[in-house]
This record gives C-alpha cells, structure tokens and sequence, in this order.
C-alpha cells in the first residue's frame, strides 16, 4: 500500500518538475509606467474630492443634530418629530452618498475598473508574450500575494515584461534579481 502511494505520488508530481516557472514583480512594473501613474493619480483626485464632499455632508449632519439637541426643550412634539425625520434623512442621504461612491459597485470601483484595468490588461498581455517566447510554464507575481519563500534571480521575468511594455530598465535599485525591492 505504501508503495502505491509513492507511486502516485511520483506520478501525480513528476510532471510538475519539468515544467518551466519565471516571476515578476508587477508593483514595480506598473510603477514605471507612466498611464498607471496618471490613473492613479486621477483616482486619488476623485477619491479625495468624494471624501471632502462627505465630510462637507458629515459636518452639516452634526450641526443639524447639535442644533436639534439645543432647542429640543423648546420644540413641540411634532417639531421634534419633523427635525429627527430630517436628522435621519441626511444620515441615510450620507450613508448612500458614501456607498454610491466607495462601495463594491461605486463610482470610485468603476473609475478604477475604467482606468487602471486597460493598462493592467497591457502588462498582462506582455506577460503572455514573455512565457510564450521564453517557453515558460508559469509565471507568478510575487507582488500579488503568491507566498514565494525563496525565488531564484534568474527566474525574474520582470525585466523582461518591462522590455516587452518599452520600459527603462536601467533605474537605480532595479537591477535583475532586485527588482527594485
């Protein structure tokens, strides 16, 4: 029975020790590539202008609500009722405001989706054309989460997807095997 299993084993796993394997690092390919810079760069802007305009709405909720409290003795019933309504009203406008535009289907998601997916697409593609050309198997992203303990420099492909997008190579602290880390 053991020896079955070792067989399988063999088996199930010697093809995997002939397969070619490259990784890049994509945070410092897209951090030389000026359209990724200037996608961010608008993201930021609109992520800033979206978080002053809530804090602008953040900020009239709390005077209405300090204003509520401060003649709340003085209101009648129904007053009293009238201004929570409204208190609650712009806590709800607030809340879709923000959800319209930082949540998982907001505006700032389809920005991003917008602007940085089509150069995300470009370093892919010049990834593809890096492992067809170099005859590789895989090709992981140590950037990307993929847990590497230990990567051989001259497995490093991501000059070679740099070359393939037409980006210098030669910055200081980005020599083969570095990768600017």
């Amino acid at each position: 029975m053991r020896t079955l299993f070792f067989i399988l084993a063999f088996l199930t796993l010697a093809p995997l020790a002939a397969q070619k394997t490259g990784f890049i690092d994509s945070d410092l390919i897209l951090g030389k590539m000026p359209e990724y810079k200037s996608a961010q760069k608008q993201l930021d802007d609109f992520a800033a202008k979206w978080q002053q305009d809530a804090a602008d709405m953040q900020q009239k909720l709390d005077q209405m609500y300090k204003d509520y409290k401060a003649e709340e003795v003085l209101l009648t019933s129904d007053q009293k009722r009238k201004r929570e309504e409204a208190i609650v009203g712009k806590e709800k406008e607030l809340f879709q405001f923000r959800e319209d535009k930082f949540g998982q289907t907001g505006e700032l998601f389809k920005k991003r989706e917008e602007l940085v997916k089509p150069v995300q697409d470009k370093v892919y593609d010049a990834v593809q054309k890096v492992a067809k050309k170099e005859g590789l198997d895989f090709i992981f992203d140590k950037a990307g989460g993929a847990l590497m303990m230990y990567a051989n420099a001259k497995y490093d492909k991501t000059f070679e997807v740099m070359e393939e997008l037409g980006i210098p190579t030669d910055a200081p602290g980005t020599t083969p095997g570095n990768s600017g880390k």
